[in-house]
């Protein structure tokens, strides 16, 4: 039990449309399934909630944590550091997501954090799962209301 291991997953229907995110976490021989549904998001916003939702249920901060996701948009922005240029120029250019990149990166702070790209709808059953969440939240709801995205959309 030297690791957290996350998988996470994001779906739209329609861009935008209703979404849903799904996460697995394993941490030795215990899992744990989270997954939610916004009424109107886009996937970008599920592929990064998911992500987050999965890094606010952890308490073993100590641990270090791979992060699995078939998004290159998560995985390159923090993994080339493109993140951390967005903040140093308060997402100048209209770069997308602010409002949960910065959450990403407060509830990061605190944890050892790598992230690894897996190819989607392939041959691993953990990202197939959460693809599963993902979709039947978007599909089925209850949804919650993406507030800072549909205040943006008005």
């Amino acid at each position: 039990m030297d690791k957290i291991v996350i998988y996470t997953d994001g779906s739209s229907r329609g861009n935008p449309g209703p979404g849903g995110y799904g996460a697995l976490l394993i941490w030795g021989e215990k899992m744990k399934e989270l997954s939610g549904a916004y009424r109107k998001t886009t996937n970008n916003r599920m592929e990064l909630l998911g992500v987050i939702k999965a890094l606010l249920s952890i308490k073993k901060r100590e641990l270090p944590i791979h992060i699995y996701t078939d998004s290159k948009y998560v995985v390159e922005s923090v993994e080339k550091k493109w993140l951390d240029n967005w903040i140093k120029t308060d997402f100048k250019g209209g770069k997308k997501n602010k409002d949960l990149w910065l959450q990403y990166h407060k509830i990061a702070g605190p944890f050892t954090i790598k992230f690894h790209w897996v190819k989607g709808h392939a041959n691993n059953p953990f990202n197939n799962r959460c693809d599963e969440l993902a979709t039947q939240a978007a599909d089925n709801g209850p949804w919650e209301v993406d507030a800072v995205f549909e205040a943006a959309q008005a």
